[in-house]
C-alpha cells in the first residue's frame, strides 16, 4: 500500500503586511548601532531589484530583525513588508544577530575607504605603517578609550582627533622593538600610551634602562602590571624614585 505525500500544515497566524508609513516603526533599545555602509550596499542592491523581504517587529512595532533593510527602504521610499511576532525583544534580537554573518573590522575599514571616508583612509594608512591592532589604533588616533567607541567605528562615525600625537606615540613604542618582542601587545601599548602622557616619563631614559637590563621586561597580564613593572625597571639603582603609577 502506497502512501501519498501530505501537504505540510501551514500556520496562517502570522501574515505579511505592507505599508509606506515609516513613522509606525521604532528601534529597539539595546540593539546594535546602524551601519551606514551596510545600508548603502542594501540601497544599491534594492535599486537594481527590490526582492521580496520582510522585517520582523513586535507588538510595539519595535524592529527585531531588519533595521538596515528598513532604513534602506525608507531612504528609497520603498514599501515596508513586515510581520508582527508578539513578545519578541532584545533576547531575540541578539539571537538573530548571533546567527548572521559578522563582518570583520578589516571589512568595515575597506568598505568605508572605498566610499572615500577620509578618517578611515588615514586609519588604514596608520595601521599599515605601524602594524598595531584595531583597538590600539583607534585609541591612539581618537585619543579616547571607551567601549562605545567601537560601535561608532563600525557605524562609520570614527574620527581621527590626534594624528600627529598618535604617530609620535607609535614611533616611541615601535622604537622598543629591538628591546622587547612584545612591543605590539595590546596591554603593553595601552600601558605605554598612559606613560607617554606623563611628564615624569622619559622614553629615552627608559630605553637606556632596558639596554642595561635586557631581560627585565616581560609579558604581563594587563596594562596595570606593565606600568608597575616599567616603574620598577625605571627606578632600578636610581636614588630619586619616580612614581609612574599615579
Amino acid at each position: 500500500m502506497f502512501r501519498t505525500k501530505e501537504a505540510p500544515m501551514v500556520n496562517n497566524s502570522i501574515q505579511v503586511q505592507t505599508t509606506n508609513d515609516y513613522s509606525l516603526f521604532t528601534s529597539l533599545n539595546g540593539n546594535r548601532n546602524l551601519n551606514k555602509l551596510h545600508v548603502k550596499r542594501l540601497k544599491e542592491s534594492m535599486q537594481k531589484k527590490y526582492l521580496f523581504t520582510v522585517i520582523v517587529i513586535n507588538e510595539k512595532y519595535e524592529i527585531i530583525d531588519g533595521q538596515h533593510r528598513f532604513n534602506a527602504c525608507k531612504e528609497l521610499e520603498l514599501p515596508i513588508r513586515y510581520i508582527i511576532v508578539n513578545g519578541y525583544g532584545l533576547k531575540e534580537v541578539q539571537m538573530l544577530n548571533a546567527n548572521s554573518k559578522n563582518w570583520t573590522a578589516d571589512d568595515y575599514v575597506t568598505g568605508y575607504c572605498d566610499l572615500g571616508y577620509e578618517d578611515y583612509l588615514t586609519y588604514r594608512h596608520f595601521r599599515k605603517k605601524y602594524g598595531f591592532g584595531h583597538g590600539e589604533s583607534q585609541y591612539l588616533l581618537s585619543g579616547e578609550y571607551k567601549k562605545g567607541k567601537a560601535a561608532a567605528f563600525y557605524a562609520g562615525d570614527f574620527k581621527v582627533n590626534q594624528f600627529n600625537k598618535a604617530c609620535e606615540y607609535a614611533e616611541n613604542i615601535t622604537s622598543l622593538k629591538e628591546l622587547y618582542d612584545g612591543f605590539k601587545r595590546r596591554t603593553f601599548i595601552y600601558a605605554m600610551i598612559t606613560l607617554l602622557g606623563k611628564n615624569n616619563f622619559d622614553i629615552d631614559y627608559f630605553k637606556d634602562k632596558l639596554k642595561r637590563q635586557p631581560n627585565s621586561l616581560y609579558d604581563c597580564v594587563n596594562s596595570s602590571q606593565y606600568i608597575m613593572l616599567i616603574e620598577e625597571i625605571y627606578n632600578y639603582r636610581n636614588r630619586n624614585k619616580v612614581n609612574l603609577r599615579y
